[in-house]
This record gives C-alpha cells, structure tokens and sequence, in this order.
C-alpha cells in the first residue's frame, strides 16, 4: 500500500535533450486552491523555466535596448548643449 498525498504538478517535455527529458514542477497548494492562477500561466512560467537559454538572450537583448537608450539620451543632451 502507497502512502502520501495528492500533489498538482506540471511535467513539461524538452528543454536540453542532452541533459534531461522531463522537467516536473510541484505547484503550492495555496495557489490551486485560491484559484489565483491558470492552467495556461503555470505551463508558461513552467516552459520559460525550462529554457534558460531562451532568458539569457532575452537578458542580453534587454542590455543592449538599455544601453542604446543610454547613449541616445546622452547624445541628444551633447547635441543640446553644443548647440546652445
């Protein structure tokens, strides 16, 4: 006889197929029972979990959006007072 208890999880398939076939995310029990999250949510935080590689460009990109922010502010101010 198997003793425990019920537990809502999250299996999501893939990833690095090198290193790993399955992820399994265990979800807390106040957030199923609150119904303060979807179906869809949690298989969207599980999936962007599951590809870190997909983050760090995104982490990168963002970088580079900032600092090309960054020097286009600073440019305009330099135009501005070389004109005035």
């Amino acid at each position: 006889m198997v003793k425990g208890i019920t537990r809502q999880v999250v299996v999501v398939q893939g990833g690095d197929p090198a290193m790993f076939e399955q992820a399994i995310f265990l979800v807390r029990d106040d957030l199923v029972s609150q119904g303060g999250v979807s179906e869809e949510a949690l298989l969207e935080e599980a999936r962007r979990a599951c590809s870190p590689s997909l983050t760090l460009w995104a982490r990168i990109r963002d970088r580079l959006l900032w600092a090309g922010c960054g020097a286009g502010a600073m440019g305009a101010l330099w135009l501005a007072a070389a004109l005035l």
